[in-house]
């Protein structure tokens, strides 16, 4: 999907109030975060590279606490979207 904001997916499709952004700049896939219930989530974060994500799942491996971020930050649903928005290889 896409917006005035760019291409997202929904992580949870049973939660529409939360998107996930996804673009891929400099060679590498990003990921923003978007909730219409927190919008300081949106201007207070940047964009995070996919290998900010993998290294941050690796401590969430070593805590077993929270949420595993790969989950949320799902790099085969950013990549096909790139696929299918620009009609290259993401």
């Amino acid at each position: 999907m896409k917006d005035t904001l760019g291409l997202y997916y929904y992580p949870n499709p049973a939660e529409k109030r939360v998107r996930m952004y996804v673009r891929k700049r400099y060679g590498q896939v990003e990921f923003r975060l978007w909730n219409s219930e927190a919008p300081q989530i949106w201007e207070g974060h940047d964009w995070v590279p996919y290998e900010a994500i993998v290294a941050a799942a690796e401590e969430y491996k070593k805590r077993k606490a929270g949420v595993d971020p790969l989950e949320m930050y799902d790099i085969r649903v950013a990549e096909r979207l790139l696929v299918d928005e620009g009609g290259v290889g993401a």
